[in-house]
């Protein structure tokens, strides 16, 4: 074999040698890349919407005996979360007297129209003042409906004339116990 020829049969090895040592010592990879969108957390609210706000739910005047008043308000949760409700009796004021068999001559009744079912039933002024009582669970957008039904004993005697009552309410709510929620 000629001494040209070797050296070119020997060049190209040469190169291809020292090419294929460069790219292996150059550390060469393969990679990826991912990525997320912004991740978020927003805050939930607790409102809520009544009907009668700041207002009376009834006020009857010259009532006699036998009469009954029916008032109502509609309460509306507002908020994005669910909450448990209650109603209380924060102050209140009852001059009708005791009947001989017990209890007063004015009576209330309260109930949740929506569910049909009864939250109070008892004297007027009855419910303790300054505790709450318990309406349930409200989810967002839950919308109830509480009457309010006043009546004067039949049997009050001229005794009660002239006589007054009046009671405050305050709703309430508070939303439910913190959750975990897994998103994975």
């Amino acid at each position: 074999m000629s001494v040209s020829r070797t050296k070119k049969i020997l060049v190209p090895l040469a190169t291809l040698t020292v090419a294929g040592a460069i790219a292996v010592g150059s550390g060469a990879t393969f990679t990826s890349t991912s990525g997320n969108t912004i991740s978020a957390v927003t805050a939930g609210s607790l409102t809520q919407a009544n009907s009668k706000a700041n207002a009376a739910i009834f006020d009857l005047t010259n009532i006699k005996p036998g009469d009954t008043v029916i008032g109502a308000v509609t309460l509306t949760n507002t908020g994005t979360l669910p909450a448990t409700f209650s109603l209380t009796e924060t102050l209140s004021a009852n001059a009708f007297g005791e009947k001989t068999t017990g209890g007063n001559y004015l009576k209330l009744v309260v109930t949740n129209a929506t569910t049909n079912t009864q939250v109070y039933s008892g004297d007027f002024g009855g419910l303790v003042d300054g505790t709450a009582t318990a309406l349930g669970e409200f989810a967002p957008a839950a919308v109830n409906t509480y009457r309010f039904t006043v009546t004067l004993d039949a049997s009050a005697p001229n005794s009660e004339q002239g006589k007054t009552a009046n009671a405050t309410y305050t709703w309430d709510s508070v939303q439910l116990d913190a959750t975990v929620t897994d998103q994975s």
